[in-house]
C-alpha cells in the first residue's frame, strides 16, 4: 500500500475519507458457525488480485442453499472455516484489476463468474481467472449472477458425470429447482428423453423448460411409472435416491449432487454411482453465456435484495424454499414474484 503524507495545511477530509474508502469496502461477515441471524454488514479491506486472479467489483451475488449450510458447520469436516468468513461465490459485475499472467479478461469488463473460497458478499471479490467469463449481454447484472454454480453443476453433471448423449433417456429429480431447471433445458437441447419430477405446482413450469414428462412426487411413486434410464440426475437425495437404483438399465449412471451413492447399491444392480462436485470453468461459462445471449436458455431470479440485507434473504429463501419433501423453517410466509428461482443480493 503507498504511503500518503498530509501536512495540516494541506490536509482534507473529504479527500482523506475518499482515499479510505479505495482501501476498505462493505462486506457481509460470518464471526463464527451460525444462521442467517449471525451475518454482519461490515467494512472490511478490499482484497487485491493476485497472480492469476481477478478483481471484481460486484454488482450482484448470489445466495445458494450451500452457503447456509457452510455457515452452519454441518460441512467443517470437509470444508473448515476461517472466520470472519465472507459467503458467497456466484457474482456478476466489472473488472477492477487482474493479477499477473491474466489475458483473459480486462479491467472495465462486464464479468460473471464464481468464487471457490467464498468472499462475493461484498463489493468486491477476488477470482480465479480461470472462474470468470464476460457477462451474458443479454442480462442483467443479478440475472448473471444467478447462473454459474447452477448451471455449471448442469451442464458438468450430465455431461461429464453421467455421459448423457443425444436419444437417452433422463430422469432429473427436482426438475423446478434451480439446478434441475437448466439440467431440463440441457437435456432436452441435447436431444435426450427428458423425464423430471416436481411438485404439483411446477408441473407446466419444468414442461416450459423442455420436460417431455413431468411426475408429481407427491401423487406418484416415479419408480412405478418410470424404467430403463440411461441417466439418473438426483439433487434430492435420501429416500428417493435410494429408489432410484432400480430404475436405471444395466450400466446407467445415478449422478448425485447431495449425497454419495451407495456403492453397494450400485454394484447390486450394476449401475455406476457418481459423486459429483461442479468444477469453475471459464470454458463452460462462455459457453453457457453464449446461449443466453441466443436466447435458448431460460434464466430464473425470484427475488433480489439489499446486499445489507443478506441475513433476511437467508431467512425467507429457507421458508420459500425448503429442501424438497422437507418443511419451511418457521416463521411467516415470504411473499415472492415467483414459486421458484434463485435469491439474488445487489450492491450498490
Amino acid at each position: 500500500m503507498p504511503y500518503y503524507i498530509f501536512t495540516f495545511s494541506t490536509f482534507n477530509p473529504l479527500s482523506f475519507i475518499s482515499l479510505l474508502k479505495k482501501f476498505l469496502m462493505k462486506a457481509i461477515q460470518l464471526p463464527h458457525y451460525g444462521a442467517a441471524d449471525q451475518l454482519r454488514y461490515e467494512e472490511i479491506p478490499t482484497p487485491r488480485a493476485g497472480p492469476g486472479q481477478v478483481l471484481v467489483r460486484v454488482r450482484a451475488a448470489a445466495v445458494n442453499p450451500l452457503d447456509s449450510k457452510i455457515a452452519s458447520g454441518a460441512l467443517q469436516q470437509l470444508m473448515p472455516l476461517t472466520f470472519p468468513w465472507t459467503p458467497g461465490n456466484d457474482f456478476a459485475g466489472t473488472v477492477e484489476a487482474v493479477g499477473a499472467g491474466v489475458t483473459t479478461v480486462k479491467p472495465g469488463q462486464q464479468v460473471y463468474g464464481n468464487s471457490p473460497a467464498g468472499g462475493a458478499y461484498a463489493e468486491y471479490v477476488v477470482a480465479p481467472a480461470d472462474a470468470v467469463a464476460p457477462k451474458p449481454a443479454a442480462l442483467s447484472f443479478a440475472e448473471a449472477a444467478s447462473v454459474p454454480v447452477v448451471a455449471l453443476t448442469a451442464w458438468q453433471g450430465l455431461m461429464q458425470g453421467g455421459q448423457l448423449k443425444a436419444g437417452q433417456t433422463v430422469l432429473i429429480h427436482g426438475g423446478a429447482g434451480a439446478v434441475g431447471a437448466y439440467a431440463v433445458q440441457f437435456a432436452h437441447q441435447l436431444g435426450a428423453h427428458v423425464i423430471a419430477t416436481a411438485a404439483a405446482e411446477d408441473l407446466d413450469f419444468v414442461r416450459s423448460l423442455g420436460a417431455d414428462e413431468v411426475i408429481d412426487y407427491h401423487a406418484t411413486r416415479f419408480e412405478t411409472v418410470v424404467q430403463d434410464m440411461d441417466v439418473v440426475f438426483d439433487l434430492v437425495g435420501g429416500d428417493t435416491q435410494q429408489r432410484s437404483f432400480a430404475v436405471l438399465k444395466p450400466g446407467g449412471y445415478l449422478v448425485a449432487t447431495s449425497q454419495p451413492p451407495s456403492a453397494e447399491e450400485a454394484a447390486k444392480h450394476g449401475v455406476h454411482g457418481v459423486m459429483f462436485q461442479m468444477k469453475p470453468s471459464a470454458e463452460d461459462l462462455a459457453r453457457v453465456a453464449r446461449q443466453l445471449d441466443a436466447g435458448t436458455l431460460k434464466i430464473d431470479v425470484a427475488r433480489t435484495y439489499p446486499l445489507a440485507q443478506a441475513g433476511q434473504a437467508w431467512a425467507d429463501s429457507t421458508r420459500h424454499h425448503p429442501a424438497p419433501g422437507g418443511a419451511p423453517a418457521a416463521g411467516p410466509p415470504v411473499a415472492a414474484p415467483k414459486p421458484h428461482g434463485k435469491i439474488v443480493l445487489e450492491v450498490h
